[in-house]
């Protein structure tokens, strides 16, 4: 039986990716989801009036590559933003709203990467959203500046931007927080030529860190979600973080 709420617009850059744990979520929530792959021909809608937000996921491409594809999907951002329909992005997706508000997008200058848990800080604009997690998964070789007029809401030690939110209802995050098991099981798997990179941790090295840290990520995707699926549309235009949970 279809549900009665809107459907979560979900961008994903792989033909075989997942929403994972966000969308097993979503659907505990009632929300049914819009699978779309812009990648492979599938069009983003001209509004977000019939869907409750937008959340845009990771890849290993970059946003700085030269893919109609990612322009395209860079520019279409503007949609949910100008409409202040709930957007989040995750990975890759923070670092194509990052440049869809005119910030930088780059490697570190001395190739250090984040592959594994690493810490985490929530700033004090974060602190009034909900309890973040301390350490969190990490997939990325490159960052992104803080957008202008954007509220920085968590930090990193390797890469300090980890978390932005723009307006009422626009927010990045670096950090993975959709990774289910069988996710980290294939991605250390197909990704293991990764480990070699400067800063990379060894597999087993996350898998030990799920064992310990997955509980906080967990906790903090379902009051983020709850928080965010709430959000009023169009309530101010000014970029100011929305109030504690």
């Amino acid at each position: 039986m279809p549900s009665e709420k809107p459907p979560v617009l979900i961008i994903l850059h792989q033909e075989h990716s997942t929403p994972g744990r966000v969308g097993l979520r979503l659907r505990e929530r009632g929300y049914d989801l819009d699978i779309r792959r812009p990648r492979f021909g599938d069009p983003l809608p001209e509004t977000l009036a019939g869907h409750a937000g937008a959340i845009v996921f990771g890849g290993p491409m970059s946003c700085n590559d030269d893919e109609d594809y990612i322009r395209r999907e860079i520019d279409w951002l503007s949609v949910p933003l100008d409409e202040q329909a709930p957007l989040l992005g995750i990975c890759l997706g923070a670092q194509m709203l990052a440049r869809q508000l005119g910030a930088r997008v780059a490697p570190r200058d001395d190739g250090l990467v984040e592959i594994g848990y690493y810490p985490l800080q929530a700033t004090e604009a974060g602190q009034g959203l909900c309890p973040w997690p301390e350490t969190v998964y990490q997939w990325h070789g490159e960052g992104f500046d803080l957008p202008s007029g954007a509220a920085l809401l968590a930090e990193g030690q390797l890469y300090q931007n980890q978390a932005f939110q723009y307006g009422p209802a626009a927010f990045a995050f670096q950090f993975h927080i959709e990774l289910t098991l069988a996710m980290m099981h294939r991605w250390t798997t197909k990704g293991a030529d990764r480990f070699t990179l400067p800063g990379a941790q060894p597999r087993e090295r996350h898998m030990e860190g799920r064992a310990v840290y997955d509980a906080q990520t967990s906790h903090f995707l379902d009051g983020f979600l709850d928080l965010w699926l709430r959000l009023p549309r169009r309530e101010r235009a000014n970029p100011e973080p929305v109030e504690a949970v």
